[in-house]
């Protein structure tokens, strides 16, 4: 909330249009739709401004430009400024800039700086000058770096009764009607930064015989190449055309850098109120103050960039994942490597100590089964052939349970497919793990011809990609998290971002640690779900719902054993093939509670 109300101005940072806080892109002034701050800040702008405040956003991918462009294997671009920033194109993306003179020679004429004591006396001056071109026959196209400016200066011309139009991020909609006009003789248009947006401004015929369109900038940007953008509007095409700055010492960039200075120079000048400095020296100094800015925001981008270089790998690991499971691609091979990894750490975590008790508690935890030996022949196990001999068990009792889905499914497919395959191309089918329930939509023809094997792949793929979104979000809240606690390293005279990739790593690892994790346990505890009505006289009674999607009445289905030892395909009455778990026990669902708080409070 003190940072929304200090650091974030209404008309400059962004505006509020029909009752929405909606963010000012800094470069463009154009709206950035559908964007909005995070870790609440948006949520403390609305509240600042009074208008409705939205839920909080939860940011499901993120990734810096820079790398976003250097996933295309071949990159190139053109643009009229990037003559500034050649060294910085080269760092990032190993790209030269070569200039390329223009068609017809330049013959706008660029002035020096005009620079004022105050705000108020450079906006006065801007607002003679426009009526003194607009008086000539000329066009003016007046350059502000904000909104609040631009509506400043179009209420000073309209108490002088100047006709003038404004295009800033409230009027983004007419951009094309304004630009048009805009090289009408006598055509005053207000903009907020690189003025024409990317459109010519075609001049009357009379204009370019009075000279030509005036560019008048009201400040200079901290950027130099948005400054030249401006400039670039006029003098297009060998046209005639003119280019003056307004700057005062109230400026930002100029109480940054050199305002004192040049103080002193107007006081010894002996320079008095309305009066203006013009001088090569000061448009020179001025533009040095714009390259500080512009290498004190490139070491801010590259600094950035050095980040975010730890989140790519980590992003093309997690995509590639979901690449996979999202179009069903070697699920089978993902999920017996999971089952080994999970396995390994369960057997590692537990050999050390040989605690069997403990051991079969992690099995059970995620994976649903218990071990098929006794604690003597646990203790006499190599370690390397115990996780062997599990992955086995474990993939086949993972086999059985989903023969067992299948089988139960497939009378209803076939009966499906007989009676509605021309009315329906889907089927659909709720799928329960204990704790989540996923809704598996899969194609009635490929199902049938696969006898039911089609639900299985779409249940992985899935529990797949549920898994892998959930615990990606965690994550990049976690390193959003890490990235602010790792600045104040630097006071204990240590690299940031050394400490940064080691824990990213850490945190990286514990992810997919969780995201298999999860994987594991929903599959190997997956069973179809039939919805239940509410307790009656102190029973629970099934409700069977019927529907053209997934008629359960024709499946006589009893709820499939959580436990992982139901695999057999049989229906009915559940039979109990583990031990009992005690009241106070752990709750074997995995939850962490114990079992007469979890799974057991109604038994």
């Amino acid at each position: 909330l003190v940072k929304a109300y200090a650091m974030f101005e209404k008309d400059v940072d962004y505006v509020v249009l029909e009752g929405k806080v909606k963010i000012v892109d800094e470069q463009t002034g154009r709206i950035l739709e559908g964007r909005r701050y995070s870790e609440g800040l948006h949520q403390a702008i609305e509240a600042k401004e009074n208008v409705k405040i939205e839920e909080t956003t939860q940011t499901y991918a993120t990734i810096t430009l820079q790398n976003y462009f250097r996933m295309y294997d071949k990159l190139a671009g053109m643009t009229g400024t990037a003559e500034t920033e050649a060294q910085e194109f080269w760092d990032i993306y190993k790209l030269d800039v070569v200039v390329i003179p223009t068609n017809k020679p330049v013959i706008r004429i660029d002035y020096d700086d005009l620079v004022y004591r105050t705000k108020r006396e450079k906006y006065n001056a801007v607002i003679k000058e426009i009526v003194n071109i607009r008086d000539a026959g000329r066009a003016v196209l007046v350059g502000t770096t904000s909104v609040e400016v631009s509506e400043l200066l179009s209420k000073m011309l309209k108490s002088q009764k100047v006709r003038h139009n404004v295009l800033n991020a409230k009027q983004h909609q007419r951009e094309a009607e304004i630009v048009a006009h805009a090289g009408q003789p006598g055509a005053v248009t207000i903009a907020t930064n690189m003025a024409g947006r990317g459109t010519d401004i075609k001049l009357h015929p009379k204009v370019k015989e009075a000279g030509g369109l005036a560019i008048i900038g009201t400040e200079r940007h901290e950027s130099r190449r948005v400054d030249r953008q401006l400039r670039g509007r006029a003098g297009r095409q060998g046209d005639p055309g003119s280019s003056q700055f307004f700057v005062s010492l109230e400026d930002d960039l100029m109480r940054i850098f050199g305002s004192e200075r040049i103080a002193r120079i107007m006081d010894m000048m002996k320079i008095g109120e309305g009066e203006v400095i013009q001088h090569k020296m000061i448009s020179n100094s001025i533009e040095k103050a714009q390259k500080k800015v512009e290498e004190n925001n490139y070491g801010i981008r590259k600094h950035l960039l050095e980040y975010d270089d730890v989140m790519n790998s980590q992003r093309e690991v997690v995509y590639n994942r979901r690449k996979n499971a999202l179009f069903g691609q070697k699920l089978d091979i993902e999920i017996s490597n999971m089952v080994y990894d999970l396995l390994e750490i369960i057997v590692e975590r537990n050999f050390e100590y040989l605690d069997f008790e403990n051991f079969k508690y992690d099995l059970l935890k995620t994976f649903a089964i218990e071990p098929p030996f006794d604690e003597a022949t646990f203790k006499k196990y190599d370690n390397r052939k115990l996780v062997d001999d599990l992955h086995k068990f474990a993939l086949e009792k993972f086999k059985e349970r989903m023969r067992s889905i299948r089988d139960q499914l497939l009378p209803f497919i076939e009966q499906t497919y007989n009676e509605q395959s021309g009315q329906t191309e889907f089927v659909s089918v709720l799928i329960a793990d204990g704790m989540k329930i996923f809704k598996i939509m899969s194609e009635l023809k490929a199902s049938y011809d696969t006898k039911g094997y089609e639900i299985i792949k779409d249940l992985e793929k899935i529990v797949m990609l549920v898994a892998i979104d959930e615990q990606w979000k965690e994550h990049l809240r976690e390193m959003d998290a890490l990235k602010q606690a790792v600045s104040s390293a630097s006071y204990e005279q240590k690299d940031p971002l050394l400490i940064y990739k080691m824990e990213a790593f850490d945190l990286f690892k514990d992810m997919l640690e969780r995201t298999n994790t999860d994987i594991i346990s929903s599959l190997f505890r997956s069973h179809i779900y039939i919805p239940e009505e509410a307790p009656k006289r102190g029973r629970r009674q099934r409700q069977v719902k019927s529907s053209s999607a997934f008629d359960f009445k024709k499946l006589q289905l009893g709820r499939s054993d959580t436990s992982g030892q139901s695999g057999s395909g049989q229906t009915g009455q559940r039979k109990r093939t583990t031990k009992k778990v005690g009241r106070n026990d752990p709750c074997p669902c995995g939850s962490g509670k114990k079992y007469k708080n979890c799974c057991g409070r109604n038994a």
